[in-house]
């Protein structure tokens, strides 16, 4: 062999080696056409086995607003459903309450179906899914807005982001979630923990009925750790109805109750219809304080006017000569 013929594949050599090396960080670096199919750590496998679940398994996401927190929960052998683990959220818009209308910066809330074709491997904030914002409720409210996601990065117009470490492994909980064969996955998004002292605290927010309407769904996972089927009808969400296909405008079928969730609503219902009563009483003892404080103001103006106009008639006739 020439040294010259040696060379000449001793560069082939290296020039197919730096190919190799290139492709393959392509794959580790930040919009890598592979970040989608980055394997779960192998720690987080074997803590979804440890729980009685599995990569495989159906999922469920919570997104909590005020608390800054998105939790997943994964399927277990039981049927139920059990949290695997907690997210902080870096970053979300807007505040408390559901999104309206296209550019108000606003984060939606409510409950959502995630499908695959929900799913973004490459969005420009490393991963993402779409939150299938505006949904059947959000419609029949004529409420506008695209490209609602929970993303990487800590960026976020309308949207909630997890930080590119948070969505790398909350993509890869629900890519392998569909592998198993699930179709969909929950995501249920609340202004805050739905417990009854949360709403009485909040009882005079404009957003109040719209809380109380889908913190019944909250109620139910939060009580039987399974996820409600959800529908619309007459505007709002209804959970668990006896019929499908509902239409949103039109009336509402009945629905499979639970005892437990149906005592909730009460002791929520009598805690609120309390505040109101308090406020009424409020409202009308500050009535009453007015109306005593101005008739008590209104007699010592009178008997102000009343010594004034004495000293005036003292001062005439002190000045009057006399005759």
């Amino acid at each position: 062999m020439t040294a010259n013929l040696f060379h000449r594949i001793a560069a082939v050599v290296i020039i197919l080696w730096l190919g190799f090396g290139l492709a393959a960080c392509s794959n580790f670096v930040k919009g890598g056409d592979n970040r989608h199919n980055i394997p779960l750590a192998a720690a987080t496998v074997k803590a979804l086995y440890d729980m009685g679940s599995s990569p495989a398994e159906g999922m469920v996401v919570r997104i909590f607003k005020r608390e800054e927190q998105l939790e997943v929960w994964k399927r277990t052998s039981s049927g139920q459903y059990k949290m695997f683990k907690t997210y902080e959220i870096c970053s979300y818009s807007g505040d408390l309450g559901p999104k309206f209308r296209e550019g108000d910066y606003q984060s939606p809330e409510g409950f959502y179906t995630i499908t695959p074709g929900l799913m973004n491997p490459k969005s420009n904030y490393y991963l993402a899914f779409n939150t299938g914002f505006p949904n059947k409720f959000d419609r029949a409210h004529g409420r506008s807005g695209s490209n609602l996601m929970v993303h990487g990065d800590c960026k976020s117009v309308g949207c909630y982001a997890m930080t590119d470490a948070g969505i790398a492994e909350i993509y890869a909980l629900a890519r392998e979630s569909f592998k198993g064969g699930n179709p969909s996955f929950q995501v249920q998004i609340f202004p805050f923990r739905m417990t009854t002292s949360s709403l009485v605290q909040n009882a005079q927010n404009q957003h109040i009925d719209f809380w109380k309407n889908i913190k019944e769904g909250y109620d139910y996972f939060d009580l039987t750790k399974t996820p409600p089927a959800w529908d619309v009808c007459e505007q709002r969400y209804i959970f668990n109805p006896t019929s499908s296909g509902l239409d949103a405008m039109g009336p509402c079928p009945a629905t499979y109750q639970n005892a437990e969730v149906e005592a909730r609503k009460v002791a929520d219902a009598k805690a609120l219809s309390d505040v109101a009563a308090g406020i009424e009483r409020q409202a009308a003892n500050e009535a009453v304080l007015k109306e005593r404080s101005e008739a008590v103001s209104g007699f010592f103006s009178g008997i102000g006017n009343m010594i004034t106009g004495n000293q005036q008639q003292a001062a005439a006739v002190a000045a009057t000569p006399a005759q």
